[in-house]
C-alpha cells in the first residue's frame, strides 16, 4: 500500500513587495485605537477616558473623520443591495425563512419574488398553496437584500430574472469579510465554470451554461448530469478558494482566475496540501501586485 510522508519545512518569508499590501492597522479587544478626541466612533469601537478603543479583533479603517473595526471573523451584516446565496430553512405564511449567515434568519416574501413564467400579478391564495412547489426547505437560491431591519433581519427579493433557485454545482462557505464588494457578483470565468460572489460568505460554483433561460423565472432547476471535465474544474476551483481562504486573501473573480491558472501544474487534491497551498497563492498574489502595476 503507498503511503506519502510529508516532513515539515520551514516557513518562508514573503518578499517585501509582497508582504506590503498586507500591512494593516490590526487591533485586538481593549487597544487603543487613537486618543485624538476629534475622530468620531464608528462600529467595533467605544470610548472610554477620552480614548477610542477596539472592541473586537480586526482591521482599522477610516473614512474621513469616522473610525471603524472590521472584525476579521464576524456573521453577515447585511447591506441593501448585496447580493447573497442562502438556503430556505422554513416555509411560512407568504414567507420563506432564509440561512443566509447572519445573526437572525433572512426573509423572502412571496409578494418579492417573480412568478414562474415571469407573470406580473397579484399573489393570490392558489400562490399561497403552491409556495412549497416554488421553494421547499433545503433549496439554494440567490437573491437581493431589498431592507434591513433594525433587528438586523433581512428582507430579500428576487425580482430579477437573474435570481432565483440554484441548479447543481458546489457551495463554499466563507467568512464574509474575504468576499470583496464589487459592482456585479455574478462571474462567468475563462476556466468553464461560473460563480455567485455572496456578500454573506456563501460561495455557489456551477457549470456555466451553454444558453440563458431567462423565460423560465428562476424556479426551473437544472439536473442533468454534470460531465467529468466540469466536475474537474469545479473541484479545482472550489479548491483554489479553500487556500485563499487558508491565507487570508481577499476573493473576486481576478484572484480566483489567477489561482485556478496558478494550480494547474498541480493535481486536484494536491492543491489542499499546505506547501501547494502557500505556493500557488504566493504567485497568485505576485501577479495581483504586477496587474496593480
Amino acid at each position: 500500500m503507498a503511503m506519502e510522508i510529508r516532513l515539515p519545512v520551514a516557513r518562508q518569508r514573503l518578499p517585501e513587495s509582497l508582504d506590503r499590501d498586507t500591512q494593516k492597522h490590526l487591533v485586538v479587544p481593549g487597544d487603543t485605537i487613537t486618543t485624538d478626541t476629534g475622530f468620531m466612533r464608528g462600529h467595533g469601537t467605544y470610548m472610554g477616558d477620552e480614548k477610542l478603543i477596539a472592541s473586537v479583533a480586526g482591521s482599522v479603517e477610516r473614512v474621513n473623520k469616522l473610525i471603524c473595526v472590521k472584525a476579521l471573523k464576524t456573521r453577515y451584516n447585511g447591506e441593501v443591495g448585496d447580493i447573497v446565496v442562502g438556503r430556505i430553512t422554513e416555509v411560512q405564511q407568504k414567507r420563506w425563512k432564509v440561512e443566509t449567515n447572519s445573526r437572525l434568519d433572512s426573509v423572502l416574501l412571496l409578494s418579492s419574488m417573480n412568478l414562474p413564467g415571469g407573470e406580473l400579478r397579484r399573489r393570490s391564495a392558489e400562490d399561497e398553496l403552491a409556495m412549497r412547489d416554488f421553494l421547499r426547505e433545503g433549496d439554494l437560491i440567490s437573491a437581493e437584500v431589498q431592507a434591513v431591519f433594525s433587528d438586523g433581519a433581512v428582507s430579500l427579493h428576487t425580482r430579477s430574472l437573474k435570481y432565483g433557485k440554484l441548479g447543481q454545482g458546489v457551495l463554499v462557505q466563507v467568512s464574509p469579510s474575504l468576499v470583496k464588494r464589487q459592482k456585479t457578483h455574478f462571474h462567468d470565468l475563462p476556466c468553464g465554470a461560473s460563480v455567485i460572489l455572496g456578500n454573506n460568505g456563501f460561495i455557489w460554483i456551477y457549470p456555466t451554461p451553454e444558453q440563458r433561460e431567462e423565460e423560465v423565472g428562476g424556479f426551473i432547476a437544472n439536473l442533468e448530469p454534470v460531465p467529468l471535465s466540469d466536475r474537474e474544474v469545479i473541484s479545482r476551483l472550489r479548491n483554489c478558494i479553500v487556500a485563499l481562504v487558508a491565507q487570508k486573501m481577499m476573493l473576486f473573480d481576478t484572484s480566483l482566475l489567477y489561482c485556478y491558472e496558478a494550480s494547474l501544474s498541480h493535481q486536484i487534491k494536491d492543491i489542499l496540501k499546505p506547501e501547494i497551498m502557500e505556493e500557488i497563492v504566493m504567485e497568485t498574489r505576485q501577479r495581483l501586485l504586477e496587474q496593480e502595476g
